[in-house]
């Protein structure tokens, strides 16, 4: 039995909780002011419901993780699975095409080995289904009697509700919070491993990289794992070349936009704009592989420059620009547009010109706006994947020409991160601390922004 199905079955008994609460608040209704309920019949209703769906979804997501391993757990002590491996890839095989023909998921099985597991999975998937039904609703029917029993006249439903659904609102605020502390933990965890095989030093300031998965980790050797290069090319591509494109063309479209377009044309471009926001990278990956980088290439050879290669931290530096413009232009935008409109009016009254007013009044006033744009936007930039892999290339290189190939931290993580590799092998811990510098870097980009807005911020306030 899917989650899903669970989930359905709660929302279903919740329903009829809601009802049953209902129904009896409105039994307890009075034309006596004296004799009125302390609450209206519809937090009687929520209170029963929240009881049947909460402890029912805490269930459901204990049940989707330990129904999978019992229900392997079981076949595994079944006599069909007697001559299976005691461990290892194989046995992890045959157990996976057993599961997915038991399910449904697939025709029929590779290995032979595997057909004779199909029958003890699909009899274990099916009583474990059942068992979790049960379950669901013995939970759901003894959490909402429970509070059914508890619905009085003088039962304070609306403060147990508002209670609830604060706690509710204050996990979901958490959520967030807790998984940043878990993805640097982590880091951390893998960052420290790292660096118990790898000097920091030789780490943060070699300029030579190139690890060697193949090599034993008691023969690694630290000089290979120099990540100048990769800091470099981040900076580079994604804090430079891009933040040039990005930039001028993100204000003077928002510049063009709030103070000189028709208000039917702001409607109209504004929209079309952002919809570069929400264009897939693979496909910027594409146009910058297959059109901006040779074009660039072409231009190159026409001046005399004979070393320019298709690949190029250029190409992929400019697309990245024209995929982040949307993210300048419209905080820039919002900025300007949220300026007092006296700011405006005072400075044209006074004399000044729309450009004067432009760059004296109304740029420093939306300057707070501007700036969390652009570090939101070079942030953006220095994640990016994509297109650094199909425009520039995925070997590092130390180099000021545009015109070379190039590459980033995001690339060598999913580079070092990608195959059936070791996980105690110093080069697969070294994409973990790879992303902990570039963990590091952005919060230190956010932290900038958050010090630059609040300082311009209480200077126009």
């Amino acid at each position: 039995m899917s989650p899903i199905t669970l989930i359905l079955i709660a929302i279903g008994l919740g329903l009829a909780g809601w009802l049953a609460g209902r129904a009896k608040a409105w039994s307890f209704q009075s034309s006596d002011p004296a004799l009125r309920p302390a609450s209206r019949p519809v937090y009687h209703a929520w209170y029963v419901a929240l009881w049947v769906v909460i402890p029912v979804l805490a269930f459901v997501a204990l049940w989707s993780v330990m129904a999978p391993q019992l229900v392997t757990q079981s076949v595994l002590a079944s006599p069909a699975a007697a001559n299976l491996p005691a461990f290892g890839f194989e046995r992890d095989a045959f157990l996976g095409e057993a599961r997915a023909v038991a399910q449904g998921n697939a025709p029929g099985v590779f290995n032979d080995e595997a057909e004779a597991l199909i029958e003890p999975f699909r009899a274990a998937i099916s009583r474990y289904s059942v068992i979790g039904i049960v379950v669901t609703a013995v939970i759901a029917l003894g959490g909402g009697g429970l509070a059914f029993l508890r619905l009085r006249p003088d039962f304070r439903a609306r403060t147990r509700v508002e209670r609830t659904v604060l706690a509710i609102l204050l996990l979901a605020s958490l959520v967030a919070i807790l998984t940043t502390f878990g993805i640097f933990a982590s880091l951390v965890f893998e960052t420290v491993r790292f660096f118990g095989m790898v000097s920091p030093v030789d780490f943060l300031f070699g300029t030579k990289w190139g690890p060697d998965t193949m090599v034993s980790p008691d023969a690694v050797d630290p000089t290979r794992y120099g990540a100048i290069p990769l800091f470099w090319g981040t900076i580079f591509i994604g804090a430079i070349i891009a933040m040039i494109v990005a930039i001028p063309l993100g204000l003077m479209s928002a510049i063009y936009l709030t103070q000189y377009a028709d208000p039917r044309l702001r409607t109209w471009v504004k929209p079309l704009l952002e919809i570069l926001a929400g264009v897939p990278t693979v496909v910027y990956g594409y146009f910058a592989a297959l059109t901006v980088a040779p074009a660039i290439r072409d231009a190159a050879v026409a001046i005399g420059i004979t070393s320019a290669s298709t690949e190029s931290a250029l190409a992929a530096g400019v697309v990245m620009g024209v995929m982040i413009i949307p993210f300048v232009s419209s905080m820039a935008d919002d900025s300007m547009a949220a300026v007092p409109s006296a700011m405006r009016d005072g400075s044209l009254a006074m004399g000044a010109t729309k450009s004067e007013t432009i760059r004296r009044v109304l740029f420093p006033a939306a300057l707070p706006g501007i700036v969390a744009g652009i570090m939101l936007a070079v942030s953006r930039a220095i994640g990016e994947t994509m297109i650094v892999v199909m425009a520039a290339s995925p070997a590092a290189n130390l180099t000021a020409n545009p015109l070379e190939p190039m590459s980033t931290v995001t690339v060598q993580i999913v580079k070092l991160l990608t195959g059936e590799q070791s996980t105690d092998h110093p080069a697969t811990l070294s994409a973990f601390a790879l992303g902990f510098v570039l963990f590091m870097v952005t919060l230190a980009l956010n932290f900038v922004a958050l010090r630059v807005v609040k300082r311009f911020r209480e200077a126009y306030e």
